[in-house]
C-alpha cells in the first residue's frame, strides 16, 4: 500500500511518527470534506426556500440524493470506527470527535431552532433534542447499513425523519 503513495517508508514515517498522528490526518481530511458537503447542501436548502420546515425537509432530501447517487453503499462514518478504538487514540482524538460532531448538531439545530420559532411542534420538543435525534439516526443507520449489506437503510430513515418533523410541525387546520 504505501508503494501505491510514491513515498518511501522513511518518508511516511517522517510525515507521520505514529499510527495515531495518521488517524488524525485521515479524519480530519474526513472531516473537511463532509463539512464542506453539509455547509453547501444547507446553503442550497436556505436558497430554495424562506420556510424552515421546506428549508429542512429540503437538507434532508439532498442528503438522501448523496447517498442514492454514490455508486456503492457508504462506508459508514469515521467517528464511530474511530470512537470504537478510542483507546488507541487517546482523550484528544475523543475531544476532536465530540468537537466535530458537535459542530455537525449546530448545524441541524439553527434549522430546527427557526423551525420552531416559526411554527411551533405539536409537542414539546427542543432543537437540541430534534439535533441529537437525526445525527444519531444518520450514525446508527450507517452502521446498520453496512452490516445489513442495505445501502437504501440510511435513505430510508432520513425519509421516516423528514416524516416525523412534517408531523411534528403540521400547521393546524
Amino acid at each position: 500500500m504505501l508503494a501505491a503513495t510514491g513515498l518511501t517508508k522513511g518518508a511516511f514515517f517522517h510525515h507521520f511518527p505514529g499510527k495515531a498522528d495518521l488517524g488524525r490526518a485521515i479524519i480530519e481530511r474526513f472531516v473537511a470534506q463532509e463539512s464542506a458537503m453539509f455547509d453547501e447542501w444547507s446553503a442550497h436548502a436556505d436558497r430554495l426556500s424562506d420556510d424552515p420546515l421546506e428549508r429542512t425537509l429540503i437538507f434532508l432530501r439532498l442528503f438522501e440524493e448523496f447517498l442514492d447517487a454514490l455508486p456503492t453503499p457508504h462506508a459508514g462514518c469515521v467517528f464511530a470506527a474511530y470512537m470504537h478504538e478510542i483507546s488507541k487514540f487517546g482523550p484528544e482524538m475523543q475531544r476532536f470527535i465530540e468537537r466535530e460532531l458537535r459542530r455537525w448538531q449546530s448545524l441541524y439545530e439553527r434549522k430546527f431552532d427557526a423551525l420552531i420559532t416559526d411554527r411551533p411542534p405539536v409537542l414539546p420538543v427542543t432543537a437540541t433534542e430534534l439535533a441529537e435525534m437525526i445525527v444519531s439516526i444518520i450514525e446508527g443507520a450507517l452502521i446498520m447499513a453496512n452490516a445489513y449489506r442495505d445501502r437504501a437503510l440510511v435513505q430510508r430513515q432520513s425519509r421516516l425523519f423528514r416524516q416525523h418533523l412534517e408531523l411534528l410541525f403540521r400547521r393546524a387546520n
